[in-house]
């Protein structure tokens, strides 16, 4: 017979020993729940745009690759909220999976302000390097205590900027509302080339340009017949002042709650769905280009881009003394 003290004893093994197996479950529970369960992605993009038709190379491809075990939707058009509001979401725990870029990631992330230095990039092979390369990994990586950390990166071109009137030199954009991204080095570049910035959701872009709401606005040549902008500002300016990546991000939590295996898995996707965009992106911003041409008679000018290069340099030497970013800035700058 058990005295008292044996019996406390037992007792609390008992309970430990519960305590464990509860723990345990849960644990295996969360884990098996993220790789069974459909993981949502958002993005602002259309159905036709090279980056939807990139991510749903890596959605097909975690899927072949995990047997049908993992399974990735993805949601266009911002079905699930603008790209801002999408962020929101994730770090929230109410999404798993957002595509943004590197101009918006700005205001959650400080490190991807490197990316939206004007002019960093000499040209595409300097861009893929930085990409591919250390200082690229240490940047999707940075958030991980915001929520979320970066998968790969798709290449989004060459911005410049479209309105009904050619821009030639920074002096064309005095008096010129020009629609940014919500960052805050989008707004300062403007400011400095005289134009007025004016943050706006891509979504609501087209109607503000018809309306006049604002006068222009910069993105990549695919903006032009993906969104229909040729149709309300058909005079393209190639001053091409930054490069800025569109980025594919995930959830930390659901992250951390996927066993190694399919961590693996879902970066090899991603990883190759970026090389199969490299080649996807070239070929469809031709396509783009060519039919904004010949349906929209949008015109492609080509500009002097020093009298920009000038008028910015300010922020590159804001970015060298800025801690958040000089590290990153002066890595890609080595990548020349």
């Amino acid at each position: 017979m058990l005295n008292r003290v044996d019996s406390k004893k037992q007792h609390n093994k008992i309970k430990f020993s519960l305590s464990a197996l509860v723990i345990v479950t849960t644990l295996f529970t969360s884990a098996t729940a993220f790789a069974d369960a459909t993981l949502k992605l958002s993005h602002n993009q259309d159905k036709n745009h090279p980056v939807h038709l990139s991510m749903q190379f890596m959605a097909d491809e975690a899927k072949r690759l995990s047997d049908g075990g993992i399974k990735i939707r993805i949601y266009p058009n911002s079905q699930l909220g603008t790209q801002r509001e999408s962020m929101e979401l994730m770090q929230n725990g109410a999404l798993d999976m957002v595509k943004s870029n590197a101009s918006e990631m700005e205001s959650f992330e400080p490190a991807y302000g490197a990316f939206n230095v004007p002019y960093l990039f000499t040209d595409i092979d300097h861009y893929y390097r930085a990409l591919e390369g250390e200082v690229g990994k240490e940047i999707l990586q940075a958030s991980k205590d915001k929520g979320f950390i970066g998968l790969t990166y798709y290449d989004a071109g060459a911005r410049s900027f479209y309105a009904k009137k050619p821009i030639n030199t920074p002096a064309d954009l005095n008096g010129l509302k020009i629609r940014v991204q919500p960052s805050p080095t989008a707004v300062k570049m403007i400011e400095l080339m005289g134009g007025a910035p004016t943050p706006l959701a891509y979504g609501e872009l087209y109607t503000a340009l018809q309306q006049g709401v604002v006068d222009g606005a910069e993105n990549n040549p695919t903006a032009l017949t993906t969104a229909r902008h040729g149709e309300v500002a058909n005079i393209f300016s190639l001053d091409e002042h930054t490069m800025i990546p569109d980025v594919l991000l995930i959830s930390s939590t659901v992250w951390d709650g996927l066993s190694p295996e399919d961590q693996k898995i879902i970066q090899q996707a991603a990883d190759a769905s970026m090389q199969h965009h490299k080649t996807l992106w070239q070929e469809m911003t031709a396509a783009s280009m060519k039919e904004a041409e010949e349906t929209m008679n949008v015109q492609f000018v080509t500009v002097e881009k020093k009298p920009f290069q000038d008028a910015v340099k300010p922020i590159r030497d804001e970015a060298i003394n800025n801690p958040a970013i000089a590290e990153y800035v002066k890595q890609i700058e080595a990548l020349k």
